[in-house]
């Protein structure tokens, strides 16, 4: 089930109906929005059948390995498109955290992107669209998507059994994030593990500058608890940042420019460590001395 984009869906639909989809969509938006769902609703919508939960012959499911999406993945996927279709009308490749594709991937998708070969289609999902190469953003048609309304996400919480109180707590932490919403409502000590992390942002950001320093050493120790974190981090600051834009209510001392500047710094961070072979500690440090 598709939690809201019913605009975006719509639109697609009426592409298909009338036989003006495009060969190739950039899907963009923040996290677990619902972007590589929504893909495989339409791929499902084509091939006849759905196709989100199994393998099918004619569609190319690309995934970073590792850090990255590497050359030899996309020319592999360029084979596979020159192929004619086995049962669906047509071939597709779908590229998930398309931004994780290196230079080189990106350069030899992009001749594919500007000759399609017969009947295929390409659909590109990602959070960072301003990494890929502005030729790549050029020849495909870019639909942006949305946080969720409060209505749609807390609708579909209460219809799978949670209480309104809960739904609600959820799809505030989530911040129209329906996946989000989902995966903390599945997991109630990812919801526990989450608060423990706001608070330990609101400790750290009023303590002295060495201990900072110290908190950032013992994070950077620990990659997997440091992504939870940064990503805790984010979604936190976020909320902060439109209750003040919207209510003028201040948290934690920080006015709306700086609240805005540790938010992306986080988020620069968060990119950094996840992709490239950045020194996590030191770009910790640089963020404890803007807190």
């Amino acid at each position: 089930m598709i939690i809201g984009h019913n605009k975006q869906w719509q639109y697609l639909l009426k592409s298909k109906e009338t036989g003006r989809l495009s060969h190739a969509y950039l899907f963009c938006g923040q996290e677990k929005l619902g972007k590589k769902k929504l893909a495989l609703e339409l791929i499902s919508l084509l091939f006849g059948q759905d196709i989100s939960k199994t393998s099918h012959p004619d569609l190319t499911l690309i995934e970073p390995e590792g850090k990255e999406i590497q050359i030899g993945q996309i020319k592999q996927l360029i084979w596979n498109l020159s192929l004619k279709p086995y049962s669906a009308p047509l071939k597709v490749a779908l590229i998930d955290r398309a931004h994780l594709m290196n230079e080189e991937a990106q350069a030899s998708l992009l001749k594919t992107l500007e000759e399609p070969k017969g009947e295929t289609l390409l659909v590109l999902v990602s959070e960072e669209p301003k990494y890929l190469l502005p030729t790549i953003v050029s020849r495909v048609q870019t639909i942006k998507f949305y946080p969720v309304a409060r209505e749609e996400i807390t609708s579909y919480l209460t219809a799978e059994g949670l209480g309104k109180e809960e739904s609600e707590e959820l799809f505030k932490i989530s911040l129209g994030s329906p996946g989000l919403a989902v995966d903390y409502a599945a997991d109630p000590q990812r919801l526990g593990a989450f608060k423990k992390k706001e608070s330990e942002f609101a400790e750290i950001s009023k303590s002295a500058l060495h201990s900072r320093f110290q908190y950032a050493k013992n994070l950077s120790e620990d990659p997997k608890n440091l992504k939870d974190t940064l990503d805790v981090w984010i979604s936190y600051l976020r909320e902060v940042l439109l209750l003040k834009v919207k209510t003028g209510k201040e948290e934690g001392g920080y006015s709306v420019s700086k609240l805005k500047t540790i938010l992306l710094l986080i988020q620069d961070i968060n990119y950094l460590i996840l992709n490239t072979n950045v020194n996590s500690r030191l770009a910790l440090e640089k963020l404890m001395t803007e807190l």
